[in-house]
């Protein structure tokens, strides 16, 4: 552990997750648990759009919800 608080994970470790630059990191029971975290490349987020069959009017809905949602809350908060 560093000055900062920092761990270093052994390359023996890391090498059995495989290649990740990123871990989730949670405490359980007072233990730390870190889960690898895997970037999803485009392909894979455009794969998972064409799965859910959202169609243009779905995302222009759900701006206009989420621009109104933000309109409520500021003015709300006046």
């Amino acid at each position: 552990m560093t000055s900062k608080n920092q761990l270093t994970l052994p390359k023996s470790i890391t090498a059995a997750v495989g290649a990740t630059e990123y871990f989730d990191v949670e405490t359980r029971n007072g233990q730390i648990i870190l889960t690898p975290v895997r970037i999803q490349r485009g392909d894979a987020v455009r794969a998972k759009l064409a799965e859910l069959d959202l169609q243009e009017q779905d995302i222009t809905d759900a701006v206009a919800w989420a621009r109104q949602s933000s309109v409520d809350a500021t003015a709300t908060n006046k």
